[in-house]
């Protein structure tokens, strides 16, 4: 099976927490569903040339949504917390603030 690393990153996700987090090391990213943590391991390592050290996995639960009288549920998805080898920087990222 071959797979599209360029897939399984959707985008990073950028909030106040993750913006401290990153003076550790650590990095958020939107991943696919069905991406393995070895998966996503390969592809950050790919793509952002830096020595991935941890990669931790969290499937996230749609919200409820309403529209108007109607309501229904967001989609499931899935985020990945990479920690990065101590004084390496993944520099698209940063640049981005």
């Amino acid at each position: 099976m071959s797979v599209d690393i360029f897939k399984v990153l959707k985008r990073p996700i950028i909030t106040e927490k993750t913006t401290k987090m990153r003076q550790q090391g650590v990095y958020v990213f939107e991943v696919d569903k069905s991406a393995s943590k070895p998966l996503i391991k390969e592809a950050v390592e790919k793509i952002f040339n830096v020595d991935v050290v941890d990669v931790r996995t969290i499937t996230m639960r749609g919200k409820l949504r309403r529209y108007g009288r109607y309501e229904g549920y967001k989609s499931d998805w899935k985020k990945a917390i990479v920690k990065i080898k101590q004084g390496q920087t993944i520099k698209l990222i940063d640049e981005l603030q």
